[in-house]
């Protein structure tokens, strides 16, 4: 049997992760923020990666003016950017995750398999059916409208566990592995006490995902497929 690394239940970013969309994320909302006076590049957008629209917005204002966003300034401001966000049309996947996705919803042992994002955008959420059919049950999928304090908190990989629980009650945390691209995901999977695998797949440095903790990190998604096809040594 091919391994497994011992993990029984999986938990899998969207962006960055399953979806390749957050180059045009990033364009999005450095173009958005630059026309409201906020300074916020491509680098800002795959570090706040993982907050809820709201939260990137509020976050900014506090650091450029002392205080948080009011109702009547961020909610314009996330209108545009998904707007625009819209405009790009369809995100590819990831390069490696259609073939490791797959290799796990196949896989004898019938590991689970988790969606845990801090998107709210319905058009990426619609496409996971049509682009990997089968793969992600609505009820295993924790999205932003799931969940009170998004990434770094780690009340989204809980919510997740607790679920995976329903499941599989005797489930212990050490048996999920989040996947993860960004540092507040990897703070957030942390937090929840499990084990998070950072595949890099945008801008960020290796550095940037150890510094946020996490326990392992991968140049790319074939590599953590790679990982999980390994045996694990036996030790007497």
């Amino acid at each position: 049997m091919n391994d497994l690394r011992g993990f029984k239940a999986f938990f899998f970013d969207m962006d960055g992760v399953v979806f390749n969309s957050m180059p045009v994320h990033a364009e999005a909302w450095e173009i958005v923020m630059g026309k409201h006076h906020l300074p916020f590049t491509a680098r800002d957008c795959y570090l706040q990666e993982g907050r809820t629209g709201q939260s990137v917005i509020d976050e900014c204002f506090v650091r450029c003016y002392g205080r948080h966003a009011t109702d009547d300034e961020w909610q314009p401001i996330y209108k545009e950017k998904s707007a625009l966000f819209y405009s790009h049309g369809k995100a590819p996947l990831i390069d490696g995750i259609r073939d490791l996705l797959f290799w796990l919803k196949q896989h004898p042992a019938s590991p689970l398999i988790f969606l845990v994002t801090g998107s709210g955008m319905r058009s990426l959420l619609d496409e996971l059916n049509e682009e990997l059919p089968g793969i992600f049950a609505r009820e295993r999928m924790v999205t932003a409208f799931d969940y009170t304090h998004g990434k770094p908190d780690p009340e989204p990989y809980l919510i997740a566990y607790e679920k995976a629980r329903a499941t599989c009650p005797d489930l212990r945390k050490e048996e999920c592995c989040v996947v993860e691209n960004a540092p507040l995901g990897v703070l957030s999977g942390k937090q929840a006490g499990l084990f998070v695998a950072a595949v890099n797949t945008g801008i960020l440095t290796e550095h940037d995902l150890l510094a946020a903790g996490a326990d392992i990190t991968f140049p790319n998604m074939p590599a953590l497929h790679t990982y999980l096809q390994t045996p694990q040594p036996h030790h007497l």
